[in-house]
C-alpha cells in the first residue's frame, strides 16, 4: 500500500473518517482498488460467505465526542473531549477542570456526570465514544401511536417502546454512551487506536450508566443478501472493475497527489450533496466542477489589493487547473462514473444493514417526525486500523444541512 493511501486510510487517532467512495479520490489507484475489495468483503459478508476480512460497526448520531480512561502517566481516571491528542492534551480529573475549561453549560454537566460515573464501568486503557443522552435528555413522545422514550443527541432522535426492557433501562440510568474505539499507548501522543472491537461488552456493568458497542450485529437475523440481491450488487462491482482497467493512473492520482486540487473537488462534491443533486450525469458534472474550481480562484483574486498576492493566487490556480488540461476529460467522466458504481454498491449494502437496527430512528420536522435510516456504519479492515465510513449522503448529509430538520440542541 502507497504512503499516500496509508495517510488517509490509518487512522492513528479516530478524529476523522473518508467516506468509502472519496478514498477514490484520496489514495488514487490504491484508493479505487481499497474501496472495490471493501465492497466485495461486504457483499460476502451479507451473502454468509465471509472469511470476516471486514468488521462492521454502526455510525450512532450521537454527541459530543467522549473519551475516559486513566492517563498513562499517572494513573489517575479522566474524561476528555478531542482535545485529548493536542500537543498539551485537554484533560478532565476534577469538576474544577471542566468548570475552568468548558463554557456550555450542557456539556460541562455531561462531561460531570461522565467524570462521576464511567469510573465504575471498569475501563481498560482509554475508549471513545459518543454521548447519547443524560436522564434530563429523555423525552416520551408517541409514535404510530404507541408510546416510546426518546432521546436527540444530534440530528437523528431515537426512539424505544415505553413498555420494553430497554426503556426500562434507559430510563433508570445516568446518561448513555456508544463506544466505538480503543487506545493503547504509554502516552497520549503515542496511543494507536483499535476499531471494531466489543468494549462495553468487557466493562462491569452498573445502572447508572447505558453503555452499548457500536459493533454491528444482526440479531434479526433478516440483513442477509438473498441470491438476487447477492449477483446485483457483484455485477455493479464487475462492471467497476472494468471500469477501473479503462481509468489510468494519472487520472486518479492527478487527484490525490495535488491536495489543493483534492480539496477542491470534495467541495464541490458536498456541494452537490447538499443540495440534493448527486452526480446523476458526470459528464455536466465535470463540466460544472471545472468552472466552480476556476471560479473559487477568481474570486479569491479579486478579494485581493496587491499585485503580488494577486500573481501568488493565479499561480495556484495555474497550478490546480493543469489537471484539467492534461488530463482528456473523457477519462474524468469515467472516473466518475466509477465513482458512482461505488456509490451505488455501497447503498445497497447500507440499506440492508440498516434493516438489523433494533431501535427506531427518525427525524424531527416542523411537521412532526419522519422515519430515516441510521447515521451509516463503518467498514474496518482486519488489521483494525482502515476505516471507511458507509453513509447514504442524499439522505442523511442532506439532512444534516436542511433547515426544516430540528437538531437536538435546538429543541
Amino acid at each position: 500500500m502507497t504512503q499516500r493511501l496509508i495517510n488517509y486510510l490509518f487512522e492513528e487517532k479516530n478524529v476523522h473518517m473518508e467516506h468509502l467512495e472519496d478514498i477514490i479520490l484520496n489514495g488514487g489507484v490504491d484508493g479505487t482498488r481499497q474501496a472495490i475489495n471493501y465492497l466485495r468483503s461486504l457483499r460476502d459478508m451479507l451473502a454468509g460467505n465471509s472469511k470476516r476480512s471486514v468488521t462492521v460497526t454502526v455510525k450512532w448520531d450521537g454527541a459530543p465526542a467522549v473519551f475516559a480512561g486513566k492517563d498513562p502517566s499517572d494513573g489517575k481516571f479522566f474524561v476528555a473531549k478531542k482535545g485529548i491528542f493536542n500537543k498539551n492534551p485537554k484533560i478532565y480529573k476534577t469538576d474544577k477542570d471542566i468548570d475552568d475549561d468548558i463554557g456550555s453549560e450542557d456539556l460541562a454537566k455531561k462531561m460531570k456526570l461522565a467524570l462521576k460515573h464511567f469510573p465504575g464501568l471498569g475501563i481498560e486503557g482509554v475508549v471513545q465514544g459518543d454521548f447519547l443522552y443524560s436522564k434530563d435528555d429523555i423525552k416520551e413522545e408517541r409514535l404510530n401511536g404507541e408510546p416510546h422514550i426518546t432521546f436527540h443527541p444530534n440530528t437523528i432522535v431515537y426512539a424505544i417502546p415505553k413498555n420494553s426492557d430497554l426503556a426500562k433501562t434507559i430510563l433508570g440510568s445516568e446518561l448513555g454512551v456508544v463506544w466505538h474505539t480503543s487506545y493503547r499507548g504509554d502516552s497520549f501522543e503515542k496511543m494507536s487506536a483499535s476499531f471494531g472491537k466489543e468494549i462495553a461488552s468487557g466493562q462491569r456493568k452498573t445502572k447508572s450508566v447505558w453503555s452499548v458497542d457500536a459493533v454491528y450485529k444482526d440479531a434479526s437475523g433478516t440483513a442477509n443478501f438473498n441470491e438476487a440481491e447477492t449477483k446485483a450488487v457483484t455485477k455493479i462491482l464487475s462492471n467497476a472493475g472494468r471500469l477501473f482497467n479503462r481509468v489510468n493512473a494519472k487520472t486518479l492520482n492527478g487527484i490525490s497527489e495535488n491536495n489543493e486540487l483534492l480539496i477542491r473537488v470534495k467541495a464541490f462534491i458536498n456541494t452537490k450533496i447538499k443540495s440534493g443533486e448527486g452526480i446523476p450525469n458526470p459528464n455536466r458534472f465535470v463540466t460544472e466542477m471545472v468552472d466552480y474550481i476556476y471560479d473559487y480562484y477568481q474570486k479569491e483574486i479579486d478579494k485581493l489589493k496587491t499585485e503580488r498576492g494577486k500573481a501568488g493566487k493565479k499561480q495556484k490556480q495555474k497550478e490546480v487547473m493543469a489537471y484539467f488540461s492534461n488530463v482528456p476529460k473523457s477519462q474524468i467522466i469515467e472516473m466518475f462514473k466509477l465513482y458512482n458504481m461505488i456509490v451505488d454498491a455501497k447503498h445497497m449494502v447500507v440499506r440492508k444493514l440498516d434493516k438489523a437496527k433494533s431501535i427506531g430512528t427518525f427525524l424531527l420536522t416542523k411537521n412532526g417526525f419522519k422515519v430515516t435510516e441510521q447515521e451509516g456504519f463503518v467498514a474496518i479492515d482486519r488489521s483494525g486500523k482502515n476505516t471507511v465510513k458507509l453513509v447514504d449522503r442524499m439522505e442523511f448529509s442532506k439532512a444534516n444541512f436542511s433547515q426544516e430538520i430540528i437538531k437536538g440542541w435546538q429543541r
